[in-house]
């Protein structure tokens, strides 16, 4: 669990992820379209990633993708879409430095 916070906090965006998941693709384009750079960890695709997921699970979230913004665990596909479509997601991202527009 220690990993997962570490890994979390060292950028304003990180999401971790598996490569061949639709709903993780849509949530990386949606930030990427925004112009956010997004430090995505495949956990399909590195050493220990089954160990991640499991740790992402015991905090809070069950299903990939697992967004942090600002070192905070936002949730997945569905918590980003409302917070899009609330328009609370793009101040979010700016508060955390991910924009600066």
């Amino acid at each position: 669990m220690d990993r997962v916070t570490q890994l979390a906090s060292e950028r304003a965006v990180v999401i971790f992820s598996r490569s061949t998941c639709c709903m993780c693709h849509a949530i990386k384009t949606l930030l990427c379209d925004f112009g956010v750079n997004p430090t995505v960890h495949e956990l399909d695709e590195i050493p220990r990633g089954r160990e991640i997921e499991q740790a992402l699970s015991r905090l809070g979230s069950p299903t990939l993708p697992a967004v942090f913004i600002g070192g905070i665990l936002v949730g997945g596909a569905n918590e980003v879409m409302s917070l899009h479509l609330n328009r609370s997601l793009i101040p979010m991202l700016r508060r955390a430095g991910a924009l600066w527009v």
